[in-house]
């Protein structure tokens, strides 16, 4: 367990997963073993969303690439590359069209294992500082490599009146209830605020979007995109993706603030 401390803001990460944040006590992130979701955070990548309906494939300029509802990263193990009092980074490095185990496989899936035909390197960073926390992601890949991004973290709910506000939109957790699975997107916005007990402000840089997912009420994930994967077909997902560049890497940002 790799643990960060500054001031009254505590950060627990276990092998890269975030599985807590608490500030003067308060714990903002939901905590495995708690009804709905077995994880607390995770990433979703190269793909987002699912892949069942297209066979699990997914189109690249390279052919066609075996993955999974979101993508074979959540499938790799994080490296430990540094840990301070205030700062971590976790890292996951893929070599094109090696194989990769698929959890869901054969209970939940018919595709035993994924592959992407590319190289990348996925770097997780994490920051405390004054402000909150701050999580960065960099991706480094060969270039024209196909991509999207999504962060998935779970937070935990006390409140039986939560809101999530997103410009004038204010969501309730009935209302992303009543989504399913598909999750309730919220377009074109950088921030969200989660209004419980305590309020956290999410604000990202990079992403597109947000997303919205809970089937309990006690927890929900916001969760920033670069793509609403529901927005096509499951067999025109490449339309979402993005490209990586030669010369510097992808950075995207995420800040949990307290307020």
């Amino acid at each position: 367990m790799t643990i960060l401390k500054l001031g009254n803001q505590e950060v627990r990460i276990d092998q890269g997963e975030l599985v807590g944040y608490q500030v003067e006590g308060h714990e903002f992130i939901h905590q495995k073993g708690s009804p709905g979701w077995r994880n607390s955070d995770t990433e979703m990548f190269p793909t987002i969303g699912p892949t069942n309906e297209a066979g699990f494939k997914v189109n690249t300029p390279r052919g066609m690439a075996i993955q999974d509802q979101h993508g074979l990263l959540r499938e790799m193990q994080y490296e430990t590359h540094i840990a301070s009092e205030t700062k971590a980074v976790f890292i996951k490095k893929y070599l094109a069209n090696t194989l990769v185990g698929n959890s869901k496989y054969p209970n939940k899936s018919s595709a035993e294992n994924l592959s992407w035909p590319y190289d990348f390197t996925f770097k997780k960073i994490f920051f405390l500082n004054d402000q909150g926390l701050e999580i960065q992601f960099k991706i480094n890949g060969e270039e024209g490599m196909p991509f999207m991004l999504g962060y998935h973290p779970a937070f935990k709910l006390t409140s039986e009146s939560v809101e999530i506000i997103a410009g004038e939109k204010v969501v309730t957790i009935p209302e992303v209830m009543a989504v399913g699975s598909r999750a309730l997107q919220i377009p074109s916005q950088s921030t969200i605020t989660l209004r419980d007990v305590r309020e956290l402000l999410i604000r990202t840089e990079g992403f597109n979007h947000f997303m919205l997912w809970t089937e309990v009420e006690n927890m929900v994930c916001i969760e920033p995109i670069t793509f609403y994967p529901y927005a096509v077909k499951q067999i025109n997902l490449n339309d979402g993706f993005d490209f990586l560049e030669r010369v510097k890497p992808k950075v995207f940002k995420v800040s949990f603030i307290p307020i």
